[in-house]
């Protein structure tokens, strides 16, 4: 019977005592155009990072939210150059978008990278474990 109890005690350990915490890694959806929504996800992201320090952030960009990363349009370039640098968010741009848009790399501000294809990279976000998060107006 003290075996029982022992083996019960043991696994009791290893399921509660011993789990690791889950962690953050979520990858922002953002299309729209709005500073208002760009400052909100900027806000979000300083959130995160605070509460949760070893969170893996990213924000892709697509249909008309690049004015958020190009340096003569960006309302929070400021933010957007500490968080790049802090290696805390990811910021990644559609180039699909870029070429519509008639956006070209020497326009995006420092730090922020481009992907080939916005909803691939969502797609493989997700796969990675990452939480989707669209964000809207």
């Amino acid at each position: 019977m003290k075996h029982i109890y022992i083996v019960f005690s043991l696994l009791l350990v290893m399921k509660y005592g011993v789990s690791q915490p889950t962690p953050y890694n979520a990858v922002f959806d953002l299309t729209s155009s709005d500073t208002a929504v760009h400052q909100r996800v900027i806000r979000w992201v300083n959130g995160i990072i605070k509460s949760y320090p070893n969170a893996k952030l990213e924000i892709v960009f697509y249909g008309n939210s690049l004015s958020m990363v190009e340096k003569e349009k960006s309302t929070v370039a400021q933010d957007i150059h500490r968080l790049a640098n802090s290696n805390k968010v990811t910021f990644a741009v559609c180039e699909q978008a870029m070429k519509k848009h008639q956006v070209v790399k020497n326009e995006l501000l420092d730090g922020v990278k481009t992907v080939p294809d916005a909803l691939f990279e969502l797609v493989s976000k997700q796969a990675e474990g990452y939480g989707y998060i669209k964000v809207t107006n």
